[in-house]
C-alpha cells in the first residue's frame, strides 16, 4: 500500500462537514489500489458513523470504517488509525476539511520527484463548502525544503506548519514503535470486530484525552526527517467553523495547551535533542503554555474557573521552567510589545498584572460601544 490516509471523527455528519470531507478523498486521483482511508469514529453522538459506514460500503476497497469503544479526542483516534495503516506513506486530514482531486497526487509525486520523506503544500481557509480559493496560508517556506541541516531544523522546529497538511514516510511517525510496523502486516479481523469496534491495543504515538495533540509530537517528526520539500500552493481546504477546536476557548482546552505545552520539552528530553533546541523549545513551550494560555484566559472570567489563580499560577510555572524566557532572541522579536509589557508586569506582581489588565479590557469594551 503506496499511501494511508487516517481521518479522525466526532460528530461530523451535521451540515455535510463529513460527507464534504470524505467526497474529496473518494475522488483522489491516485490509482486504485494505491490509497486506503481509515476513518476513526472517537463515540461521536450523531450519524457520523453511519455515514462512515456508507462510504465502506461505497468503496470496501478503499474505505475502511472503524469505531472507537472509548473517546479519547483525536489523539487516541490516530493512534486506532496507525495501528491499522499498511501505507509506505501516511496522511491525516481533519473531518470537517476537504482537499483538491490531486492533493496526494501531487504530495506523492513531489516525494519521488525528489527523494524528500516529509512533504507539505499551503491551505486556505474558507467559511462555506466550495472550491473556490479562501484566504491562503503559507504553511512553510522555501528557505526550510531541501536535504535537512541544522539551520534548517531549527527554522522548521520554529515554524512546522499544520500537521495535517502534509504526509510523512512511515518511519518519521512510527520511530521507535516497531510493533505498530508489524501491524501493517497483520489481518485486521484481529483487530476490528464484525461492527467496526476496535479491539486492539492502539500504539502509542499521539498523547490522548486532550487537544492542541499535534504539538506534542512535531518537533521530534520533523527532527526524525532527512528530506523536506513543499508545494507552495494551496491544496487543502481548512473550513472555519464555529465548532473548530482552534475557535474554542474553555477550561479544558486553555488546560490542554499547558498539557501539551509541557510534553513539547518532555518530548525534546526524552528524544535527546533539547540542549541542541533549547532555544527553540523554549519559545514554542512559551508560546503555548503561556503567552497564548494566559491572554485567552484573561478577556472573559467566564472562560474558566478561578481566572485570577490559574493565570498567577501559570506565570509561577511559565517562571520556575524557563527563568529566562524574556530574553529568548525569538521572544524579543516575535512577541508583540504591548503583550511584552503585560508579561513583564505579570513577572513583577500578579496583582498588578490582574487589575491593569481588568482595567483596560473595560476601557477598550467602553470604546467599542
Amino acid at each position: 500500500m503506496r499511501l494511508s490516509v487516517i481521518v479522525p471523527v466526532y460528530n461530523m455528519e451535521a451540515g455535510e462537514k463529513l460527507k464534504w470531507c470524505l467526497d474529496s478523498l473518494a475522488a483522489q486521483t491516485l490509482p486504485e489500489g494505491e490509497m486506503e482511508v481509515i476513518m476513526v469514529d472517537d463515540c461521536s453522538t450523531d450519524g457520523s458513523f453511519a455515514l462512515m459506514q456508507e462510504y465502506e460500503k461505497a468503496y470496501p476497497e478503499q474505505f475502511l470504517a472503524v469505531h472507537s469503544p472509548v473517546n479519547h479526542h483525536q489523539g487516541g483516534a490516530k493512534n486506532i488509525g496507525l495501528s491499522l495503516a499498511k501505507g509506505d506513506w501516511i496522511g491525516f486530514i481533519d473531518a470537517d476539511d476537504w482537499i483538491t482531486g490531486d492533493y496526494y497526487a501531487r504530495l506523492l509525486g513531489k516525494a519521488e520527484e525528489t527523494g524528500a520523506d516529509m512533504v507539505g503544500c499551503d491551505y486556505c481557509f474558507v467559511s462555506e463548502h466550495t472550491f473556490k480559493p479562501g484566504k491562503r496560508v503559507a504553511n512553510n517556506r522555501s528557505d526550510q525544503t531541501g536535504v535537512l541541516d541544522e539551520k534548517k531544523y531549527r527554522k522548521l522546529i520554529l515554524d512546522t506548519g499544520s500537521l495535517v497538511v502534509k504526509i510523512y514516510r512511515r518511519g518519521i511517525i512510527y520511530g521507535d514503535r516497531p510493533e505498530a510496523d508489524a501491524n501493517r502486516l497483520q489481518d485486521r479481523t484481529r483487530a476490528v470486530d464484525a461492527g467496526g469496534t476496535f479491539r486492539g491495543k492502539p500504539v502509542d504515538v499521539f498523547p490522548e484525552d486532550i487537544f492542541y495533540e499535534d504539538n506534542a509530537v512535531c518537533n521530534t517528526w520533523v527532527l526524525r526527517a532527512k528530506h523536506f520539500e513543499y508545494i507552495p500552493e494551496a491544496l487543502y481546504y481548512y473550513y472555519q467553523h464555529s465548532a473548530s477546536t482552534v475557535h474554542t476557548i474553555s477550561e479544558k482546552n486553555l488546560k490542554d495547551r499547558c498539557t501539551a505545552g509541557r510534553m513539547i520539552v518532555s518530548e525534546a528530553k526524552r528524544h535527546g535533542y533539547f540542549e541542541k533546541y533549547q532555544p527553540e523549545i523554549e519559545f514554542l513551550y512559551t508560546v503555548l503554555f503561556y503567552v497564548n494560555t494566559l491572554f485567552s484566559a484573561m478577556p472573559k472570567e467566564q472562560h474558566i474557573r478561578h481566572c485570577y489563580a490559574f493565570t498567577k499560577n501559570l506565570g509561577q510555572e511559565m517562571k520556575e521552567t524557563f527563568p529566562d524566557f524574556q530574553k529568548n532572541p525569538y521572544y524579543q522579536e516575535r512577541i508583540h510589545a504591548e503583550e511584552k509589557k503585560l508579561i513583564a508586569m505579570q513577572m513583577k506582581s500578579q496583582l498588578l498584572f490582574y487589575c491593569y489588565y481588568r482595567v483596560l479590557w473595560a476601557y477598550r469594551n467602553f470604546r467599542r460601544k
